[in-house]
């Protein structure tokens, strides 16, 4: 598609629409998704909406594997020279306004130590600084409420001192709760609940959650401690609504990285090899001998759940490694199922080929 030539309209509640639903399988009872169509962005018109402030956030999202870290540090490096080379700009008024900087929303880079399995990569920022990853220690319980309260707090950071702030990242509950304006109460520790759940089967405990939400993030069920935890804030949050946050970006620009299930299924496995070869085992044997449990490795799941299980000698390398690909698989899957549905729900995402 050619480029836009401006924004369009920018819809950034998070209400429900029905104008581009899936369409259901007839022979399941699964919906087939398409592709979006991917379309260029007008990186200058970009720039103009932020500088006048009809948007205050870029949201760079996109499923593992597919680019979105690169692109992000791209489009901050032409947002950059954008701006540097705008004619309206006075040279007086430039002094000491930040660049382009990155907030990572990736639920996993905010612990430090988890380099290899998270993807971290962060040779790829060079020039550009970037927040919220290593910011707790490996074994740190560092929950969607605390994220939260990192990102507002980084986000406040950037935009004071003039900067442009790219949100990046996958994991699509992070990103709602960093862009839909809500905030999310702090779930304190009910041990009464939890005693009371402790003899119940993960069968049990899943059903029980799906009476209380959707079971849209999986992860939830991945381990019988996620499934209390997840019951525990689900119940909390019965009783106490969400309310609007005082600084959180209410008009956020959302851009995602496409690629096709193929193309993305073989960089998942290239970069599975790729972190094995670089060390991803001895990454989790070093982090165990460091103190943090096994059973903590495991709770955050994918690399660090089935390479722990081969440290420990559940798994061979070969079974950790074919276990690993299809969860990873999964679970790029289950992303773009996320994506779709905030676009279900009125935030439009400008699809493109990085």
């Amino acid at each position: 598609m050619p480029p836009t030539g401006g924004l369009p309209r920018l819809r950034a509640s998070c209400r429900v629409t029905s104008s581009d639903m899936p369409v259901k399988n007839p022979y399941s009872n699964t919906y087939i998704a398409d592709l979006p169509e991917p379309e260029e962005i007008d990186i200058k018109a970009t720039l103009d909406s932020y500088e006048a402030g009809e948007i205050d956030l870029i949201c760079v999202l996109g499923p593992t594997a597919s680019g979105k870290t690169r692109y992000a540090v791209r489009l901050a490096r032409e947002l950059n020279r954008l701006r540097a080379e705008a004619k309206d700009v006075s040279a007086a008024s430039s002094i000491g306004r930040a660049g382009a900087e990155i907030l990572s929303g990736d639920s996993r880079q905010v612990y430090r130590g988890m380099d290899i399995g998270t993807g971290k990569d962060l040779s790829e920022y060079e020039e550009i600084p970037y927040h919220l990853i290593d910011i707790v220690d490996a074994g740190t319980k560092f929950d969607l409420y605390q994220y939260q309260k990192a990102f507002e707090e980084a986000y406040r950071d950037v935009v004071s001192r003039g900067g442009i702030p790219i949100l990046c990242g996958g994991s699509g509950l992070y990103l709602e709760a960093a862009t839909c304006g809500y905030e999310l109460p702090d779930v304190p520790q009910n041990q009464e609940l939890r005693a009371e759940l402790e003899d119940r089967s993960m069968e049990e405990l899943t059903a029980m959650l799906a009476s209380l939400k959707p079971l849209h993030n999986t992860t939830d069920i991945d381990t019988r401690k996620r499934a209390i935890r997840a019951i525990e804030i689900a119940l909390y949050q019965q009783s106490h609504p969400v309310t609007r946050t005082s600084f959180l970006p209410k008009k956020t620009f959302y851009i995602g990285t496409l690629v096709s299930r193929e193309e993305r299924n073989r960089r998942i496995d290239a970069r599975l090899d790729a972190r094995i070869g670089e060390g991803l085992v001895d990454e989790v044997r070093r982090l165990i001998d460091g103190g943090v449990s096994p059973e903590d490795l495991m709770y955050y799941g994918l690399e660090y759940k089935f390479v722990t299980q081969h440290v420990l000698g559940i798994l061979s390398l070969d079974e950790m490694k074919l276990l690993l690909s299809n969860a990873i698989h999964q679970f790029a899957k289950r992303q773009m199922t996320w994506f779709r549905g905030m676009e279900r729900k009125g935030m439009k995402i400008h699809w493109v080929e990085p």
